[in-house]
């Protein structure tokens, strides 16, 4: 037989195999379960219709920023008692070595109506604690980096599961024709510790992939390949889209994978943010005095800062889920020099965004959400002197906080013991903040699944999870 027919007849039996096994059920299954899921939510009522997602990597300090610690002084310089620590789990940085109590070495005083103590490391924000609240109780099992940050970001500590902007992105769909609905922005402070981000943490993992972040770079265009390349114009860019379409969609036909039409929704997508973004990112229009709120550094193209201005553009422009990584809260050694350095670059930039958010009337629909993926110990490390010393990785117990989006301001939820290291009211794990989000974008996380290897996922898992109601307007 002539082996041109050979190939086109394997072909064909392989297309007739994955059209009577996999390829029609997968078929089916894109299409069946996004509209179970667009007509399924929202479930109630929402509150927000988009979240912005202020990541600190690494894991902020929270006894040296948010959770008041007066009587940590009176045991400086002792060892942490066994009854405190319970024989837990620690790090191999901690593991057989002495754990001597440091406390905070900055000074907290209250803020606003509410009263509510802070760390004269943040003084801007401190100034809008009537619209922000602490959750002092959320805790988590991981103890690394990694595991730690795929937690919060897929609601597992493994690898392969689903984002929450992507959750959100298919539960909910797109509020904006021109722009994804999940957009990534990172930065760095210069000079800090920093792990690496892995794109797995704004993923789609089992989910059709067109509901993954889209993660804009720092320099350059700010999607890669955004722009035409020498001699393509947008003509000939448009007609080389409609034959490249026209070619999937016959291959389509044939295979029946979901994942061409996702193709095809992605450079469609890609062909109108063409227009979209180069917009969207020209700040030459804002108003001076709204661009020096969010501090100098609001000039610099990748900062923490612009990517916040950035975000408050988003917002306007409906994306629904918006998520800024910024690196190099890992202070192992050498905190007293190196937080302060941190909190200058974050300070001012996210006060700004609330606050510019609030003048424009966005923020009683978009939800604020403040975290790293774990906190920090009472005991020291490295050098371990007043001036010099570190703090250890520590899940127990850190603080998150959210603003907007139907939150109540000016409150602190959860209470930890006097060295900052256990939960000892109203514990909020990770499943639990989850919940919480999603409750006020308007979905029940546990109606909101994807069938995938026997098992409708969920973001929230399978554990019991529960909305902390207390905290909601």
């Amino acid at each position: 037989m002539n082996p041109r027919q050979q190939f086109r007849d394997l072909q064909n039996r392989r297309q007739f195999l994955t059209h009577a096994g996999m390829g029609l059920g997968a078929a089916a299954l894109a299409n069946a379960v996004p509209a179970m899921a667009a007509g399924l939510v929202p479930h109630h009522a929402p509150k927000a219709k988009r979240v912005i997602f202020l990541f600190m990597a690494g894991g902020p300090s929270q006894l040296d920023l948010f959770d008041y610690k007066p009587e940590l002084h009176k045991q400086q310089g002792k060892p942490l008692p066994k009854s405190v620590t319970n024989g837990q789990r620690v790090t191999i940085m901690t593991k057989g070595k002495a754990q001597i109590t440091y406390a905070s070495p900055y000074t907290f005083s209250r803020h606003g109506k509410s009263g509510i103590h802070l760390s004269e490391l943040l003084p801007h924000i401190s100034t809008l604690i009537d619209d922000i609240c602490l959750i002092k109780s959320t805790n988590t099992n991981a103890i690394n980096h990694d595991p730690a940050q795929t937690c919060l970001c897929t609601g597992a500590e493994t690898t392969g599961k689903a984002s929450m902007g992507a959750w959100l992105s298919y539960g909910l769909g797109s509020m904006n024709r021109d722009l994804p609905d999940y957009v990534v922005m990172k930065s760095v402070s210069a000079g800090s510790n920093v792990q690496a981000l892995y794109s797995r943490l704004w993923g789609s993992g089992y989910l059709p992939s067109h509901h993954q972040g889209v993660a804009f770079q720092a320099s350059g265009d700010p999607v890669l390949f955004l722009s035409n390349p020498p001699g393509i114009d947008r003509g000939a860019r448009r007609r080389a889209l409609n034959l490249v379409t026209l070619l999937n969609r016959t291959h389509e036909a044939l295979a029946g994978d979901p994942e061409i039409d996702t193709s095809i929704t992605q450079q469609e997508m890609a062909f109108r943010m063409q227009m979209s973004v180069p917009e969207l990112t020209d700040l030459s229009k804002e108003n001076k005095t709204v661009m020096d709120s969010y501090g100098p550094d609001v000039h610099q193209t990748g900062s923490f800062a612009r990517n916040c201005l950035l975000a408050r553009r988003m917002a306007e422009r409906d994306v629904r889920f918006i998520q800024l990584f910024h690196r190099g809260w890992d202070h192992h050694a050498n905190l007293p020099v190196a937080l302060p350095a941190l909190t200058r670059d974050v300070d001012e930039p996210i006060a700004a965004l609330l606050r510019d958010l609030k003048q424009r009337g966005l923020l009683d629909d978009t939800l604020i959400v403040f975290a790293g993926e774990f906190g920090r110990t009472t005991y020291g490390q490295g050098a371990r002197s007043i001036k010099n010393f570190g703090r250890d990785h520590h899940p127990r117990c850190f603080t998150t906080w959210m603003a907007g989006g139907g939150i109540k301001g000016g409150m602190s939820y959860g209470e930890t013991d006097d060295f900052c290291y256990n939960v000892t009211k109203d514990p909020v794990p990770v499943r639990d903040f989850h919940a919480t989000i999603m409750h006020q974008l308007g979905i029940d996380h546990e109606r909101l699944s994807f069938p995938f290897q026997g098992l409708d996922q969920r973001l929230t898992g399978v554990e019991p999870a529960r909305v902390v109601r207390e905290i909601l307007g």
